[in-house]
Parts: C-alpha cells; sequence; structure tokens
C-alpha cells in the first residue's frame, strides 16, 4: 500500500505539468500551431536527447545482455499487443474502418511522449534509455505493420519514414551504451540540459489536448471504459504472470508494467486522419487512456 501510495503522489506531480498546459491552453498562451510545433521539437529532438543523456551517463554500467533482453520484451510486447488487437477489436465496432482504428490503439500506445515521463518519474532516469528501445521497435512496427493494415498493403516507401532526427539520435543512444564510447563532457552537459526539457514540456502539451477536448465526447462513449480497463490494466496484469516465470531481473518488471500499460499513441489518429477515416473515437480514447493511466500506473508498479 505504501507503494502504491507514493507512486500516485509521483504520478500527481505530472498532472500538475498536465496542469500548467491547460491553464496556458485556457488564457491563450498557447495555439495549435504553437503547440504543434513543440510537438514536432519534443518527438524528434528532445526525447531522444534525453535517451541520448541518459545512456552517455550510463556507459559502462548497463550490460549488452540487458539491453539485449530488453529488445525481446519490447519485440515481444508488439507480437502479443498485434495477436489481441486483432481478437478484440470486432467486438468493438463493426465498422470495419473502426475496427482497424481499434487494432491501431490496441497495438501502439504513447511509449516516448507519455513513457519518458512516466519513467523517469517513477522509475528513475537511468531507466529512460530503455524506453528507446521500445520506442524504436514502435517505429519498425508502426512503419511496417501498422502502415500496411491500414492501406491494405505492405510498403516499403512508409519504412523511409523510419528515417529521421528523432529514430537516429536513438540509434546513437543505443550505440553510446554498446560500444561504451566517450562523450566530451561540454556535449554531455548541453544533450543533458536538452533532454531534461522533454518531460515537463511533452506534459504541458498534453494540457493543452485536454483543454480543447469535449468532455462528453470523450467520457459519454461506454465502449472506450471497456477498452482503457482492458489497454491500461487487464492486459498489463494478463501479461505479470509470464514475466515473473522468465528470467527477467526483478528491477526491470516495473519498467515493463509500466511500458504494458501506456496509454493510446498520437500515430494512428494522424495515420486514420490521412488515410480520411473518422478518428472521433480514437482521439477520444487517447485523451481517456492518458488521464486514467494516471490512476492505473500505480496499481501496475505496485502489484510488482
Amino acid at each position: 500500500m505504501q507503494l502504491l501510495i507514493t507512486v500516485f503522489f509521483q504520478m500527481l506531480s505530472l498532472v500538475i505539468m498536465i496542469g500548467t498546459g491547460f491553464i496556458a491552453a485556457k488564457r491563450e498562451m498557447l495555439d495549435d500551431h504553437t503547440c504543434a510545433k513543440l510537438s514536432a521539437l519534443i518527438t524528434t529532438i528532445f526525447n531522444p536527447l534525453l535517451a541520448l543523456s541518459n545512456a552517455i551517463s550510463s556507459v559502462g554500467q548497463i550490460p549488452l545482455s540487458r539491453m539485449g533482453l530488453v529488445a525481446l520484451v519490447a519485440a515481444g510486447m508488439f507480437a502479443v499487443f498485434i495477436l489481441i488487437g486483432m481478437i478484440l477489436s470486432p467486438f468493438f465496432d463493426r465498422d470495419p474502418f473502426q475496427r482497424k482504428m481499434y487494432q491501431m490503439m490496441f497495438v501502439f500506445s504513447n511509449l516516448g511522449f507519455i513513457g519518458i515521463p512516466v519513467v523517469n518519474c517513477v522509475l528513475g532516469s537511468e531507466y529512460v534509455v530503455y524506453v528507446t528501445e521500445f520506442t524504436l521497435a514502435f517505429n519498425l512496427v508502426f512503419y511496417s505493420y501498422g502502415v500496411a493494415l491500414m492501406e491494405g498493403k505492405f510498403s516499403l516507401s512508409s519504412l523511409k519514414a523510419m528515417v529521421n532526427p528523432g529514430n537516429l539520435l536513438c540509434i546513437l543512444a543505443i550505440l553510446v551504451l554498446a560500444f561504451s564510447i566517450t562523450v566530451p563532457d561540454f556535449i554531455a552537459t548541453a544533450v543533458t540540459y536538452l533532454g531534461n526539457v522533454a518531460s515537463p514540456m511533452a506534459l504541458v502539451t498534453i494540457g493543452y489536448t485536454v483543454a480543447h477536448a469535449s468532455l462528453k465526447q470523450i467520457f459519454g462513449n461506454g465502449r472506450l471504459y471497456l477498452f482503457s480497463v482492458l489497454k491500461l490494466l487487464v492486459i498489463p496484469l494478463a501479461l505479470l504472470p509470464l514475466l515473473r516465470a522468465l528470467p527477467i531481473p526483478a528491477d526491470l518488471i516495473p519498467l515493463f508494467m509500466i511500458m504494458f500499460g501506456m496509454p493510446v499513441g498520437n500515430l494512428p489518429l494522424i495515420l486514420g486522419t490521412q488515410k480520411g477515416i473518422d478518428c472521433t473515437t480514437c482521439s477520444a480514447g487517447i485523451i481517456m487512456t492518458t488521464i486514467l493511466c494516471i490512476f492505473t500506473v500505480p496499481i501496475l508498479v505496485a502489484v510488482v
């Protein structure tokens, strides 16, 4: 119980930062254009630099075996989520396009934008570098399986989108760890300061999104409550016995549980919009699961 309370209050610190964005939005200190630009900066620069910063400070401290184990768990997570999405999505909507959106919502969570601040706050900055492996796996699966699902076919051209500054910095972070690369102090300092911007700025932008959302649209959809409970609690808790049965270091299990229980990511919404699909439910699902994870993450960490 004490751990549950501790993690809950740590999550409340995230609520304060989200509230800051909410207030800034209501006072018209942020607009759509500014928030979109901030989101791009966070995704492609600040979040990857935070991972690189933690990689630099962790050189010589993380065995390659642990990195390999995390990569295997990340791959396994997406394989399980794809299977779950295929099985459960027909129960949420009969429309074929909406079923695809539910499949995407089951598979693609907000591992970086939300995952990094949550892991940083709950477990500590030394675990952020592991999130990098999950985000790289996310991108690989999204631009292959995700795009193929939405388009009805696989396209090699979609894989080109994986070549971006964010992914390149994440790869660099892994290389720094794998080969124990020593980085000059002046570079490490700059990377650390820029990376520290990631978590609070990401939460501020979420507050902006919440401020402009329709509460009736979000909380008036009964199916989304069932979906949220499944995604944020039931599925992660069902995978916990498997984690315990595997030869996994005890300190990594809370990290994996947090990754399993992250809210719906933004990329399914963006891709669905590009394809002309009604993404009202997806948009509401993103906001609902993001709000509810403040309460579900402490439970996931406490049961470990």
